[in-house]
């Protein structure tokens, strides 16, 4: 079920104190840099895309010097982040569509966001809360496994849990939100094995009161599914 009113406002606040630092962990200086960043990390951990990124972006970092690359020699760049074909199509794809289309900037409308190639719900959130400062919940492995699991949404998809958490959540505080959730899924809230022991929102978790989340959440070790940008254009 989930949370009531007065739990739900525990939990923010809780949340709020113990990641009042939360920042994004992407390394990135520019907003295609972002864009760039949030592709690859598609099933692949930040700390693994900042290492990748911190070569491909020393020749780069511009739409134009992305398209100096045939696709096979992109591939070579990001191999190590998986899915590395469909990545560098998209990036490509969507480098060409920036710079012949939007001036060379990453557009800051969403829609035009969305239309990129890449570029599903939940990285167009990103980009929209991170770089252009918009109020907005980007649902990763993280967010939607943890915020399930205390009972601020229960669904079964991202965006259905995205729906969710901005009735759950006040509008001001979707981005630190994301941020919130996300760290505490890498600290505490783990995929596999939650330390349940020393998670400070135990007293309000909606999983740990019905026994636990490897019982009840029926999200033990699960991820969410990957933005379907990243894959496809159907969402």
């Amino acid at each position: 079920m989930r949370m009531d009113k007065q739990a739900k406002d525990r939990a923010l606040q809780i949340l709020s104190e113990v990641y009042a630092d939360a920042r994004p962990a992407l390394k990135y200086t520019t907003a295609y840099e972002l864009l760039v960043a949030v592709i690859l990390s598609a099933q692949c951990t930040d700390e693994r895309v900042n290492k990748v990124t911190a070569e491909l972006f020393k020749e780069h970092a511009t739409p134009e010097k992305m398209l100096t690359l045939r696709q096979e020699e992109l591939e070579k760049y990001i191999f190590s982040c998986g899915l590395y074909k469909s990545k560098a199509a998209h990036i490509l794809s969507a480098s060409r569509d920036i710079a012949e289309k939007f001036g060379g900037q990453v557009p800051e409308r969403f829609s035009d966001l969305r239309s990129l190639a890449g570029v599903g719900q939940k990285t167009a959130n990103v980009v929209s809360s991170v770089w252009f400062e918009k109020d907005a919940i980007a649902v990763d492995t993280h967010v939607f496994r943890v915020s399930n699991r205390l009972g601020l949404a229960k669904a079964d998809n991202p965006l259905k849990t995205e729906e969710q958490l901005k009735v759950s959540i006040p509008q001001a505080d979707w981005s630190k939100a994301h941020h919130w959730l996300i760290w505490h899924g890498r600290k505490v809230c783990h995929a596999q094995n939650p330390d349940c022991g020393h998670c400070p929102l135990a007293e309000v978790c909606d999983a740990y009161r019905a026994g636990g989340p490897a019982k009840k959440s029926g999200h033990k070790g699960n991820k969410v599914p990957a933005d379907k940008g990243q894959e496809n254009r159907t969402e």
